[in-house]
């Protein structure tokens, strides 16, 4: 698997990392490290900062982050972000956030999510699937606060491309032990020259098997909206019923440039259902789901 794409990259481009990190306790925060050009080449990098209770945009020189093509290494200021865990080290206006966590072994997905799609270079964003789901260790401070993830769950994706998807759902769950039981469902409406298609990639682990749903394997979408999805292929059927809540406010490119505004909720309360024929092979509500829906 390669990890970054975008080594010199002219715009509009974007690239960034998803890591979310979730406590015994129910607790959760999300770390998105970016790099962006805009469509006059002008580059800068980010790092966004999610809880459920607040939300922080920090903007970094483009040369303050680096990252390797070939293993899982993102360093931007005095931060880094890898394999092994995360070292933070933030102190600007209204955030304080400092401390290490460890990772545990990566679950990765048997093949890549994108499947053959991955070879289009005209795609408007490609999705990669790091981790389904990774044991933590450690503890972050939070503008005073201690936040234990010791015996948590961590996840992390990645994208890439110029924009995100003028219309999408997105929504991402773990449970159990690491690799046992997790969700990643993202549907979103696919610009080509020739109309617009909608597209799936789902990933479904149930008891360390993962299950994959997507287009280039027949995966239709029944229904999607801010109030869930049922997605069939085959003898398969999933369905997730989401909270519809906003949640925080984030930034999300468009032609390269970070000037869309999208909301994502970190700890949302999701169901989900998933059957081979008759058969309910999982039933699961999460209380530490995070989902993004919108359209414009």
């Amino acid at each position: 698997m390669k990890y970054f794409y975008g080594a010199n990259r002219s715009g509009p481009y974007f690239e960034g990392w998803y890591l979310k990190h979730q406590s015994r306790e129910g607790k959760c925060l999300a770390l998105i490290p970016a790099l962006h050009i805009d469509a006059r080449g002008r580059s800068s990098a980010s790092l966004q900062v999610i809880t459920d209770r607040g939300a922080w945009w920090l903007e970094y020189p483009a040369g303050e982050l680096r990252a390797d093509e070939n293993s899982f290494r993102v360093r931007l200021g005095q931060s880094r972000f890898d394999c092994r865990g995360v070292r933070l080290n933030i102190h600007q206006e209204g955030l304080s956030l400092r401390g290490i966590l460890s990772y545990g072994p990566f679950t990765a997905l048997r093949s890549h999510i994108m499947g053959p799609f991955l070879l289009f270079s005209g795609m408007q964003c490609s999705h990669t699937v790091i981790s389904m789901g990774h044991s933590l260790e450690g503890t972050l401070e939070l503008n005073g606060e201690v936040l234990d993830f010791s015996g948590g769950l961590g996840y992390i994706e990645g994208d890439r491309g110029r924009s995100f998807p003028s219309a999408y759902l997105w929504t991402q769950c773990m449970w159990g032990s690491p690799g046992d039981g997790g969700l990643m469902l993202a549907i979103a409406s696919i610009p080509t020259p020739l109309g617009s298609f909608t597209g799936i990639i789902c990933s479904v682990f149930h008891r360390g098997r993962e299950y994959r749903l997507a287009t280039y394997r027949g995966a239709k979408a029944a229904a999607w909206s801010s109030a869930g999805a049922v997605v069939r292929q085959g003898k398969y059927r999933l369905a997730v019923e989401l909270p519809g809540e906003q949640g925080q406010a984030l930034r999300a490119p468009v032609e390269g440039s970070m000037k869309r505004t999208i909301h994502e909720n970190l700890c949302a309360n999701v169901h989900c259902r998933f059957w081979e024929g008759d058969k309910l092979l999982l039933e699961h509500t999460s209380q530490c789901a995070s989902f993004e829906y919108s359209e414009t």
